[in-house]
C-alpha cells in the first residue's frame, strides 16, 4: 500500500463543474483519487479550501480523503490570484506531513500545486510527480495580454520541469512542448492521457433522452459543453451556425451546457452574456440555447440526445468531453490541438478543423447534418476506440505504475533539485 497525496490547489473533486476554475482537472484529480483508492491506496487530496462552511477533512464514500487547506480567504478566489497564497499552502501541506502521513508520493496538478509540492520534497525528501494541466508559455501564445497570470508562473513552470522526479505529458502535443519550450529531460517524461468511466458514460436511446430532456424528436442537434471561457472556442461553434443557414441552408440547434450557475446568467457568467449578444447580433437566438451547468449524472442523457459534439478550444492540454461524448456514441467535430488530436480519429470517430475556422466547422457540420449513417459509423467506432484505449481504469493503472517507479528509486536522488534548477518561489 502507497500512501499518496494528490493535491489540486484550485481544482477540487467535489466542485460543481462549468465554471470558469472548475474542469477537466477536477475529473482527472477525483478520478485517478478513487482508482489509486480502489487499488487499497491510502489517498488524500489537498485542495485550496474556497468556502467558510467547507470542513477541514472530507472522508468521500469511496475512501478518498478530500483535505480543505487553510491559504487564504475562505472564499472563491481566480486561480490567476492565487499564488500569493501558496506559501501558507506549502506551510500547511508540511506541517500535515509532520503531524499526519509521512506520505510516499506527492502528485502535484496545475503548477501551483508543483510549487507546493516542491517545498515538501526538499524539507521532507517526498518524491513529487507533476500533471500540469497547462503551460504557460503556450497559454501566453494563444491568449497573449489577456493572460492574467503572473510571470512569475514560467519562473516557475521551468524550476519545477527541472526539479519533479517525473513529468506527466497527456499527449504527443504536450510532450512537445514540455521539450521545445521547457527544455524537459525526456527520461522524466511519461505520457498518460486522460481517459472516461464506462459505469458512467455508455449511450442511451436517443428518443428515450430527448424525451427526458423535453427536446424536439427530429431537429438536428449540436452539443458543447465545458468551461466557459473564451479559449474554450464555443463563438466559432455558434458562426458556424450562420454560416449553416447562410452558405448551406441547413438549420440545427445548438445547445450550450457549462457555466457557474445551474440557470444560465450572463453575469455570474460573463462568457455567456458575451455570447449570447453574439446570437442576437447573427439573428441565432432562437437556435441556440444556454442550460447553463449540469451535473455529472445528468451528462450521459445530455451527450446520448444529441447528434453531433462539438469541441472547438484554440488550445487544449488535453480534453476530456470528447472521450465522454464518443462513450456515448456521438461523432465529434473538433479543433486540431492537443489532446483533442490525440482522442478523435480523423474521419474514423469525427473530424478535425483548424481553430478559430467557423467555415470549416460549418462544412464538415453539414456534411454530418445530412448523413445520419455516416453520424451512426463514426459514432459507433469512437465508442470502440475510447473503451480500447481511453478508460480510467487503464489511465490509473499506468499512474500506479509510474509511481511505484518512482518511490523505488534511491532517496539519495531526491535530496536537491539539480543545479541548473530555479528556486521555487510563491512571490
Amino acid at each position: 500500500m502507497m500512501r499518496i497525496g494528490i493535491v489540486s490547489e484550485h481544482a477540487s473533486p467535489l466542485a460543481w463543474l462549468g465554471g470558469a476554475d472548475a474542469g477537466g482537472q477536477n475529473v482527472y484529480v477525483g478520478q485517478i483519487a478513487r482508482y489509486l483508492a480502489g487499488r487499497g491506496h491510502h489517498v488524500d487530496v489537498f485542495t485550496r479550501r474556497d468556502g467558510a462552511d467547507l470542513p477541514q477533512q472530507v472522508r468521500c464514500a469511496d475512501g478518498v480523503r478530500v483535505i480543505h487547506v487553510p491559504a487564504g480567504p475562505a472564499a472563491d478566489v481566480r486561480k490567476e490570484d492565487l499564488l500569493p497564497y501558496m506559501d501558507e499552502f506549502s506551510q500547511f501541506l508540511s506541517d500535515f506531513c509532520d503531524s499526519s502521513v509521512r506520505y510516499d508520493i506527492l502528485h502535484a496538478n496545475f503548477f501551483m500545486s508543483a510549487l507546493a509540492a516542491s517545498a515538501v520534497r526538499r524539507s521532507h525528501g517526498i518524491p513529487y510527480v507533476v500533471t500540469f494541466h497547462a503551460l504557460g508559455r503556450v497559454r501566453r501564445v494563444h491568449q497573449g495580454a489577456a493572460d492574467e497570470f503572473p510571470n512569475e508562473r514560467l519562473e516557475i513552470e521551468d524550476a519545477v520541469v527541472a526539479e519533479a522526479d517525473r513529468i506527466i505529458a497527456e499527449c504527443p502535443q504536450d510532450m512537445a512542448d514540455l521539450i521545445e519550450l521547457y527544455d524537459a529531460d525526456r527520461s522524466r517524461l511519461t505520457m498518460i492521457p486522460c481517459g472516461f468511466d464506462p459505469d458512467e458514460f455508455w449511450p442511451l436511446d436517443r428518443t428515450v433522452a430527448r424525451q427526458q430532456l423535453g427536446w424536439d424528436s427530429t431537429e438536428p442537434i449540436l452539443l458543447q459543453l465545458g468551461r466557459m471561457v473564451p479559449r474554450k472556442g464555443v463563438e466559432t461553434v455558434i458562426r458556424s451556425l450562420a454560416w449553416l443557414r447562410d452558405k448551406h441552408q441547413l438549420r440545427c440547434k445548438l445547445v450550450i451546457v457549462g457555466g457557474e450557475s445551474r440557470e444560465p446568467d450572463g453575469q455570474m457568467t460573463p462568457e455567456i452574456g458575451r455570447l449570447q449578444a453574439i446570437c442576437r447580433d447573427l439573428d441565432l437566438l432562437s437556435q441556440v440555447s444556454f442550460i447553463g451547468s449540469r451535473g455529472r449524472s445528468e451528462l450521459r442523457t445530455l451527450y446520448s440526445a444529441a447528434d453531433i459534439f462539438v469541441t472547438t478550444p484554440w488550445y487544449e492540454p488535453f480534453g476530456i468531453t470528447p472521450l465522454e461524448a464518443m462513450a456515448c456514441g456521438l461523432p465529434v467535430v473538433g479543433s486540431a490541438v492537443g489532446g483533442i488530436k490525440m482522442t478523435v480519429a480523423e474521419g474514423e470517430t469525427g473530424y478535425l478543423i483548424p481553430p478559430r475556422d467557423h467555415q470549416a466547422l460549418a462544412d464538415r457540420l453539414a456534411m454530418l447534418i445530412v448523413q445520419p449513417h455516416l453520424r451512426q459509423t463514426l459514432g459507433a467506432n469512437g465508442r470502440r476506440r475510447v473503451q480500447r484505449l481511453f478508460t480510467w481504469d487503464r489511465v490509473g493503472a499506468a499512474i500506479e505504475r509510474l509511481y511505484l517507479e518512482v518511490i523505488n528509486v534511491k532517496p539519495a536522488s531526491w535530496t536537491a533539485a539539480p543545479q541548473h534548477a530555479a528556486p521555487l518561489v510563491a512571490s
